[in-house]
């Protein structure tokens, strides 16, 4: 019987620290109330819609700064980076100016190259020319130096 005697006893003690707790609230309340009768300002239904008007004004600019203020952020980050691609471009140019340069100037050099090649081609045809030009007096002399060859040795023995 003990057991049940103090679980009773718990449960007023729960009881009784919540209703002090409600009673303090009440109080509470009370006081709270009398304040806001003191304080409080009473206005008619035009000045309210007034300054209802003037408060939802007043966030929906405070709405509207906050948007510019990301339309400025996005636009400096536009501004950026436009510049960036123009900086970009200005490099690629110059890059494709310095490669277009080496291409004309590779392709000069392959012309001379080729001129360079051709008179050499010319100088040595005019010297195989030569050469057959000198072999066929060479054969010529060859055939007289063996016809005459032939008949200073038929003088002799005659």
């Amino acid at each position: 019987m003990d057991g049940r005697t103090k679980e009773k006893e718990k449960d007023g003690e729960r009881w009784t620290a919540a209703i002090a707790n409600l009673t303090e609230t009440a109080s509470n309340l009370d006081s709270l109330q009398r304040l806001l009768i003191k304080k409080a300002v009473y206005v008619d239904g035009d000045t309210f819609a007034k300054a209802s008007l003037s408060s939802e004004q007043a966030r929906t600019i405070k709405v509207l700064e906050q948007r510019v203020e990301t339309l400025e952020r996005e636009l400096d980050n536009a501004i950026s980076a436009a510049a960036r691609a123009r900086t970009e471009k200005r490099q690629a140019e110059g890059a494709q100016k310095a490669a277009e340069l080496r291409a004309l100037e590779i392709t000069k050099e392959l012309e001379n190259t080729t001129k360079v090649f051709e008179l050499h081609m010319e100088e040595l045809r005019a010297k195989q020319e030569e050469i057959l030009k000198r072999d066929k007096e060479i054969k010529l002399l060859e055939a007289i130096i063996q016809t005459l060859g032939g008949r200073g040795s038929l003088s002799p023995q005659g």
